[in-house]
This record gives structure tokens, C-alpha cells and sequence, in this order.
């Protein structure tokens, strides 16, 4: 994935976007590769896969409020994920991996 990515929904991507990370079907078979130039056919073939939205290059500078709003829900969608998870349990040591994996992708190294 490239560095500067958003995740959008289907409904708001539009053609001359470019894919920021490979797009898998249910079975992972790749759909699109990385770094693809979306057009109209494209993209109304994706819902007909189940895509309901793609990470798209974001080459846009970052609105400071809007970022930190997309960061605030990043990390209340992590915490609600792993609402049972106890990080302080440090004998469930995959749970506490796995959350840090899904930290880290969110939102960036920092944060974990």
C-alpha cells in the first residue's frame, strides 16, 4: 500500500482515481493490481464482486480537522473490534499481536 492512501466507499470513487493496493475477491484471487488507473467500467463491474470500497492514492494535502476525525473513528472501529480483548493480559500475547498488527495499519507505527 502506498503511503498516502484513503479508504473510500464505492459510491464515492471516481474514474482517473488510481488503486493504491492490490484489490482481492472473497476467494483472494487478485481483481485489480496496485497502482491501477480506475475507469467507469471498472468500477461498476466492483459492486457486481461485493466491493463496497477501495483504498485509493490520496495525493491531496491532509485537512488537520478531517484527519484527526478519520483517526478518532480509526480508533474507536479498533476499539470496538477488540471490545473483549484485555491488553493488559499479557498471557493472550496473539490477541495483544494482532491488535498491534491492526494498530499499526490504521493508523500508523506511532500510535501502536
Amino acid at each position: 500500500m502506498t503511503a498516502t492512501y484513503r479508504h473510500l466507499p464505492l459510491a464515492d470513487v471516481q474514474a482517473g482515481m488510481v488503486l493504491s493496493d492490490e484489490l482481492l475477491d472473497q476467494q483472494g484471487h487478485v481483481l485489480l493490481p496496485a497502482g491501477t488507473v480506475l475507469t467507469d467500467k471498472m468500477l461498476a463491474r466492483l459492486a457486481a464482486h461485493g466491493v463496497e470500497s477501495l483504498a485509493v492514492v490520496d495525493d491531496t494535502p491532509a485537512d488537520p480537522v478531517q484527519s484527526a476525525a478519520e483517526r478518532q473513528a480509526q480508533r474507536a472501529r479498533i476499539a470496538h473490534l477488540f471490545r473483549r480483548h484485555d491488553p493488559d493480559d499479557s498471557e493472550n500475547w496473539a490477541a495483544n499481536a494482532l491488535r498491534a498488527l491492526v494498530t499499526d495499519f490504521r493508523l500508523g507505527k506511532e500510535e501502536a
